[in-house]
């Protein structure tokens, strides 16, 4: 105990981010695929990390809009195809290397074909990676809480 019987209180708790509403998404795979690496965000925001999820699949397979949404950008992005779609609550999607078959101002519905899923991820272990990130702002979350599948992970808070 404290000098003076003061009781010792423990410092602020970080807020959680908001909620992620998950019944509107599913997954942007015929699913559930394998995930091949978990989401790794870094400690800070400018140090390096792995800010989505990558999901085993095969070259040329059909890639779908998580939930329902605007694309905001089609294209090829350094080198890669790569589609992110703006969805209800600031929640943005995005979806690479992939080969869009969408255009940007394009309305999309959940489970909609926004691409086809190209070769070459680096870092993935086959041949094949969807790599799936999602953001509300500019803070990565875990895609993978779109689907009810994140990690919980406690982390320590500071005063």
């Amino acid at each position: 105990m404290p000098a003076g019987g003061a009781v010792a209180r423990p410092g602020p708790i970080a807020p959680d981010p908001p909620p992620v509403a998950t019944a509107r998404f599913g997954w942007p795979l015929g699913g559930p695929p394998p995930v091949a690496r978990r989401f790794e965000p870094p400690p800070r925001p400018w140090l390096p990390g792995h800010r989505g999820v990558d999901l085993a699949a095969a070259p040329d397979v059909p890639v779908r809009a998580a939930g329902p949404g605007v694309v905001r950008f089609a294209g090829r992005l350094a080198g890669r195809g790569v589609v992110s779609i703006d969805h209800a609550d600031g929640l943005r999607t995005t979806y690479e290397p992939i080969t869009p078959t969408v255009v940007a101002g394009q309305s999309v519905r959940a489970g909609e074909q926004i691409g086809v899923l190209e070769a070459g991820h680096p870092g993935c272990p086959v041949v094949a990676c969807l790599h799936w990130g999602l953001r509300r702002g500019e803070v990565y979350l875990d895609p993978l809480a779109l689907v009810g599948r994140a990690r919980v992970r406690l982390l320590p808070t500071f005063p």
